[in-house]
């Protein structure tokens, strides 16, 4: 029986077009703006650094982005680890009593609008204040404690997923021979799981990067986030250096994206041969 070629719509590719063009000529424009020497970001004169040098003299605006990136990353290994342990007890461990309101209170954070989270999480860190003298000051350490919470939500979805699809049969094979579930789990579940665990990390660093609304309930005077610094900057108007700003931004996300995206792939196809050559044997 043959199969008749697929035919490509002009259609579709018109309506592709116009979709990629919608997500995508804003940050082209901006990237293109971030190189203009005029102080009007919709004026343009000619090409010129001077934007970019202006960011790397702002000492605040730099410091922003430090604290940014550190929480980001802070946030997003902490998730990783509690979302990969939530996931884990709510596949692998059955049912037992509690579990409907584990999974629902692990997922509520993803319907929760985030100013009632900043706002809960705001009053938990006054009430521990008063009560134990801790957090005595809100700042760093608030933040990543707020972003944790949330950001364990978005990676135990991810790992539950991919924990729900594996094929146990090579762990079950492991503990008859008899490695411990410990060992079974680091040692044949852990890169099993790496294109899951890989994608919560970057989705929880985005995350946490990304934040403004709950960072700005539960900070303190001393620590201004790269979001709230750019809120700040862009209420008393358009600053070109935030365009350079953000073209550094979307150059190193993406630069990240596609090394990640390449990794997943490999690993991937390493599974899939990995299936394929233990069905043959």
């Amino acid at each position: 029986m043959t199969t008749l070629p697929a035919v490509r719509s002009p259609w579709r590719i018109v309506i592709l077009l116009l979709g990629f063009v919608f997500l995508y000529a804003p940050m082209l424009l901006l990237v293109v703006y971030s190189f203009n020497s005029s102080p009007l970001v919709t004026v343009w004169e000619n090409v010129s650094f001077h934007w970019y040098h202006v960011l790397f003299q702002d000492s605040a605006m730099l410091d922003a982005v430090g604290l940014s990136l550190t929480i980001a990353a802070l946030s997003a290994s902490m998730a990783v680890v509690l979302g990969t342990i939530a996931a884990v007890i709510i596949v692998r461990f059955g049912r037992f009593r509690g579990h409907t309101g584990f999974a629902f209170m692990l997922t509520a954070p993803l319907v929760m609008p985030d100013v009632i989270t900043g706002l809960s999480l705001l009053l938990l860190f006054v009430a521990m204040g008063n009560a134990f003298g801790w957090p005595g000051d809100r700042g760093m350490l608030t933040i990543w404690l707020a972003h944790v919470t949330f950001c364990t939500a978005y990676v135990s979805v991810v790992i539950n997923s991919r924990l729900r699809e594996l094929d146990r049969s090579i762990e079950e094979a492991a503990m008859d021979l008899g490695a411990t579930p410990l060992k079974v789990f680091f040692v044949i579940t852990v890169p099993m799981i790496a294109p899951a665990l890989v994608t919560g990390w970057l989705l929880a660093f985005t995350l946490s990067l990304d934040d403004l609304v709950i960072s700005s309930f539960v900070t303190g005077p001393g620590a201004t986030t790269l979001p709230m610094a750019i809120f700040a900057t862009v209420r008393r108007g358009v600053n070109p250096e935030i365009n350079a700003l953000a073209s550094l931004i979307l150059f190193i996300v993406g630069l990240v994206g596609f090394i990640a995206w390449r990794y997943m792939a490999h690993e991937e196809k390493q599974r899939i041969r990995d299936i394929q050559k233990a069905k043959r044997g």
